[in-house]
């Protein structure tokens, strides 16, 4: 049983660049380019698990499915809070 009365720690292993950020970058364009709403898009995927919400175009659709859902979010919030400078 756990002892609930000390605080767990989450540690993430660092990625190289080339791996969510880089996939969420091809994913966006690719979204982009067919004409989607790319944050549209990528959150029905990040809520839903269903692939169907990224589109094939420039391989996106499996380039996506690469990466853990929560790595996508945790790359997105990450680079959300380096960009407001809540360090």
């Amino acid at each position: 049983m756990q002892d609930l009365g000390n605080t767990q720690f989450f540690n993430v292993a660092i990625e190289p660049e080339n791996g969510a950020k880089i996939i969420l970058s091809t994913v966006y364009e690719a979204l982009t380019e067919k004409g989607y709403n790319p944050v549209n898009q990528i959150v029905g995927y990040i809520m839903s698990g269903d692939p169907t919400y990224i589109t094939s175009h420039k391989n996106a659709r499996s380039l996506i499915m690469k990466v853990e859902r929560d790595e996508l979010v945790e790359e997105m919030l990450k680079q959300y809070i380096e960009a407001n400078h809540w360090k």
